[in-house]
């Protein structure tokens, strides 16, 4: 995965939490606060929290005399999702990399991570720093995306850049966000990281956008995908979102959209 990948900086933070985040982040977000909220838990960790989606469904569920420590390794993304959450003495706040997490072992009775364990680039080892710092009995809930082909629009937007840069199409959708779905893979590296009790849910979901030019906004200016962009021409965010914009409208008109987007749920035991 090349260092691009993982760069959530600049205005991103503040695109994805505007455009992504509703689009096909928050239906994810709201099911992964009923999992965590399901456990009762009293010390929860939250790994790569991105923009703070899922940290904001949780905490308005999560007990008050629970604990719930907050990281992610992008302190943009940090910062933002502390600004949207507002005070709370339940929450601490880290930057933290989820393969080399700075906390002793058995620290957490569960650990939830959003759409985040795709850009580990150890998988294994993030597993294991995971279940290290989970107590005996403690659970790991995570979600990843499915296939590209699962995610309408996600696959739309990548079409339109493979149009838009035909000798050097970006391919970070497809690369990273979904590329990290087969679920015979996932079951066996972490069950490899020493968890137990794998099960594994595919849930389908709609993204829904008030235009074509908003979805396509999000996917181009709102992740990374803005910086293999802007890598191949430097004036081109404008005109190759507005070509996502126009291959959108092409597919599902002009109005308000709605599309399948599909994720896997994992709960693991420690």
């Amino acid at each position: 995965m090349p260092e691009s990948d993982k760069v959530f900086a600049g205005s991103v933070p503040e695109n994805y939490d505007r455009y992504m985040v509703p689009l096909i982040f928050q239906g994810y977000a709201d099911d992964m606060a009923r999992r965590v909220a399901a456990r009762t838990p009293k010390a929860v960790l939250e790994t790569a929290a991105g923009s703070g989606a899922v940290t904001r469904a949780v905490a308005a569920v999560l007990s008050p005399d629970a604990t719930y420590v907050v990281t992610d390794l992008n302190q943009p993304m940090l910062d933002h999702a502390r600004q949207r959450q507002g005070d709370d003495a339940r929450l601490t706040w880290r930057q933290a990399d989820a393969l080399a997490l700075p906390f002793p072992d058995g620290s957490f009775d569960l650990i939830c991570c959003q759409f985040g364990a795709m850009f580990f680039p150890d998988r294994v080892k993030g597993y294991q720093e995971t279940r290290r710092v989970l107590r005996p009995n403690g659970v790991f809930i995570f979600n990843v995306w499915d296939r590209i082909e699962d995610n309408v629009i996600a696959a739309d937007v990548t079409d339109a850049m493979a149009e838009f840069f035909p000798d050097d199409p970006p391919r970070f959708l497809a690369r990273t966000p979904h590329g990290y779905h087969d679920t015979a893979k996932i079951r066996r590296d972490v069950l490899a990281a020493g968890f137990s009790g794998v099960t594994i849910e595919t849930r389908s979901d709609l993204n829904q956008a008030i235009s074509p030019q908003l979805a396509a906004t999000a996917y181009c200016q709102g992740t990374p995908l803005r910086g293999e962009i802007e890598a191949r021409r430097a004036d081109a965010l404008e005109a190759a979102t507005a070509h996502a914009t126009k291959v959108i409208i092409a597919r599902h008109g002009e109005g308000e959209i709605s599309a399948k987007i599909q994720a896997h749920v994992i709960e693991a035991m420690a």
